[in-house]
């Protein structure tokens, strides 16, 4: 159980640096304003996309959220990432743009996945599932 728990632990703090606080930092620069433009989105989205990404990332790395928090801070990740690829194929085709975001959905799966192993692991123990 231990390797779940370090495997969990990496890999959500992976989502919430690369996704919450990279983006929170970096989201009014030059280059994120233009890709945004880019993909055809307008520039309400990026803020909108920012914020959310932020109080994603909190769900995600706090172990005192409740699980139903957490499980929507998943989907929403899931959601993005999605939609991330099929922006990028659409607009730029097949390249190094689509991968990237299922790369993180794919690091996103793995998090998930022991999230839900370390949350069986304490409800059978009778500790509180929400701190997995």
């Amino acid at each position: 159980m231990k390797s779940v728990k370090i495997t969990y632990w990496v890999t959500t703090l992976i989502i919430f640096l690369l996704d919450s606080v990279l983006p929170a930092f970096t989201s009014n620069s030059q280059a994120a304003v233009e890709g945004i433009r880019h993909l055809g989105y307008p520039d309400y989205f990026r803020v909108q996309l920012t914020v959310f990404k932020v109080i994603g990332g909190i769900l995600l790395i706090v172990p005192a959220i409740p699980a139903r928090f957490k499980e929507w801070a998943y989907v929403g990740f899931g959601i993005s990432f999605i939609s991330a690829a099929v922006a990028n194929a659409a607009v730029t085709g097949l390249n190094g743009f689509v991968f990237i975001p299922l790369f993180a959905l794919a690091i996103l799966i793995v998090s998930y996945i022991c999230y839900h192993k370390l949350l069986d692991q304490k409800t059978r123990t009778g500790t509180r599932p929400a701190q997995a």
